[in-house]
């Protein structure tokens, strides 16, 4: 079927150009109208037809283009299809923009407000014990927010360090008639497990926050590399056979004396596909990655909410503080049996009682119903529902880029019944070769533009590299699991909100889960709370570990 329309449209151009030498030469006043319309300045457009040996692109029969006005034909062109490509991708791009910019500063005030929530709430119900105190807090956002903005933070070990320092502080207040060395504190922070001071709060709290952190950081990078990668890729690079195929479907009208005629539909498909052949080969990992900001979304919205999380975080560390108030004496009794009595400061019992009365505050409960509209003025749900509707717009968008541009009254002639009326590449007549599949190695027979499909575009294949690493980080995100990417030439770690690794940082892969194991932990000071079972088990040798990670981390790699 292929062969049969090539050979028609082969005929029918071959007749149009014997019959075209019967004619008269024709006029070019409308060529030069439409030329100035079109912004050209040209200094000499004939004033008929003429010869058009000195062509190069267009038809070399009678013409009304000088070489100067096929050159700035050629010129227009690559121009037009750079400015076709920004316009049909403006709303993608600037859609990635406002909604990146949207969420980071969602979640930022977020961060902002809570700690603000926090502070006043602990100043109100806890004043002087808390104020003196309140850097441990503070570390706590900070740390957070760094965690947020792409530091590399260990959320875990992060939270267990605030519960540590937190148990510290409370247990030398609700003993200020000992002396409570550092020495002492290292010795509680030993049987913090066992004495579980805060009860379930910590080990609850920490699993909400650390999913809930993971999947917000790595939402808002996903927004921040679609941003570049659509930035990048809109931005097109023609080869010299792109050019001379857009001039030839674009301008050469204008040489044979018909400039208001436009291009054939499927004229115009087979040159945007061949010109466009790399962005089309980005649609299928530029597909998985909508699927997977889609699946990070519904965490966001459901089981992993960092709003939810973290509006009611001031109640449940007040929880945990009132918990381990409520059990101080026996916490304090067990601490002693393990750590020894502490030496008395000489103050007495007088203060334990103030201090002890200022515990016994509790908050409200919290309600969901009075949460706020913190950031921007909207709420993390509406955010979503937004975000989602857009991304499933733009799934297949780079393969569809062609048949965007095409469209009918923006580049080619219109609808179907139009087909005898519109640009062919040679005349007015209907175009006959099939319109080609999408991406690079399909445009080996394109019959409109020379495509070398050995050749890749290596700056395409960059930015599927980047699109591929991003999706993997939000499939394990979506799974609750945080992977860094540590290009091993680079140890910067990026920079901005929710950055993290923004460039495509492929060379090398570090996976590094937010849960660090226990390296060398010294359990040498076994005291009355520890397992009589610990001293029947001995640790397994320095070296039997280092192996088992060694084993773990090879089959780690086999398996990915």
């Amino acid at each position: 079927m292929l062969g049969i329309r090539t050979v028609l449209w082969t005929l029918s151009v071959a007749l149009s150009v014997v019959t075209g030498a019967d004619f008269k030469a024709h006029n070019c006043s409308e060529v030069r109208q439409a030329s100035i319309a079109k912004g050209f300045s040209f200094e000499n457009v004939p004033l008929q037809e003429m010869s058009g040996d000195h062509l190069r692109v267009c038809a070399q029969g009678s013409t009304c283009c000088t070489s100067e006005m096929e050159d700035k034909f050629g010129q227009r062109s690559k121009l037009e299809l750079e400015n076709l490509v920004d316009e049909t991708s403006h709303e993608l791009r600037s859609t990635f923009v406002s909604r990146h910019k949207k969420f980071d500063e969602f979640f930022l005030e977020l961060l902002e407000n809570t700690e603000k929530s926090l502070n006043e709430m602990f100043v109100r119900t806890y004043g002087k014990p808390y104020m003196q105190n309140s850097e441990v807090f503070q570390n706590l956002f900070a740390e957070l927010k760094r965690y947020y903005t792409g530091g590399n933070v260990n959320l875990e070990e992060m939270l267990n360090d605030f519960w540590s320092r937190l148990l510290e502080r409370m247990f030398t207040l609700l003993n200020s008639q000992y002396v409570i060395t550092e020495d002492y504190l290292e010795c509680i922070s030993k049987y913090t497990d066992q004495l579980k001071p805060f009860g379930d709060v910590p080990k609850k709290l920490k699993a909400q926050v650390t999913r809930a952190f993971i999947v917000a950081r790595t939402f808002v990078q996903g927004l921040s590399v679609g941003r570049e990668v659509a930035s990048r890729v809109s931005k097109v690079s023609s080869t010299p056979a792109c050019i001379r195929a857009l001039t030839k479907m674009m301008y050469c009208p204008y040489c044979q004396a018909m400039p208001s005629v436009k291009p054939c539909n499927n004229y115009c498909l087979n040159v945007m596909k061949g010109c466009l052949a790399n962005q089309a080969d980005l649609d299928p990992e530029w597909n998985q990655y909508i699927d997977a900001m889609l699946l990070v979304a519904q965490r966001l919205e459901g089981p992993f909410n960092i709003e939810s999380v973290m509006e009611p975080i001031d109640v449940k560390i007040s929880e945990a503080i009132m918990n381990m108030q409520d059990n101080s004496v026996q916490l304090s009794y067990k601490v002693f049996q393990g750590c020894g009595q502490p030496k008395p400061s000489g103050m007495g019992g007088r203060s334990t009682r103030g201090i002890s009365d200022v515990f016994n505050a509790r908050f409200r409960p919290y309600s969901p119903e009075e949460r706020p509209t913190t950031a921007a003025g909207t709420s993390l749900d509406r955010l979503l529902i937004d975000i989602k509707e857009k991304l499933k717009l733009f799934k297949k968008f780079w393969s569809n880029l062609p048949e965007d541009i095409c469209k009918p009254h923006r580049v080619t002639a219109g609808n179907a019944t139009d087909d005898d009326q519109c640009w062919n590449g040679h005349t007015k007549g209907r175009y006959f070769p099939e319109v080609l599949k999408d991406g690079l190695t399909n445009q080996v027979n394109n019959p409109e533009v020379g495509v070398d499909i050995t050749r890749p575009d290596t700056f395409i294949r960059q930015q599927i590299m980047a699109l591929r690493v991003m999706t993997n980080k939000l499939k394990n995100a979506y799974n609750g699991n945080d992977i860094y990417f540590q290009d091993s030439s680079d140890e910067g770690s990026g920079s901005g909100s929710g950055s993290g690794c923004m460039e495509a940082c492929v060379t090398e892969f570090d996976f590094a889960s937010t849960e660090a194991p226990v390296v060398g932990a010294d359990r040498s000071g076994s005291g009355p709370m520890e397992d009589s079972a610990a001293a029947t088990h001995p640790a397994p040798s320095a070296a039997l570990l280092a192996g088992l990670a060694l084993s773990a981390l090879a089959l780690h790699r086999l398996w990915r």
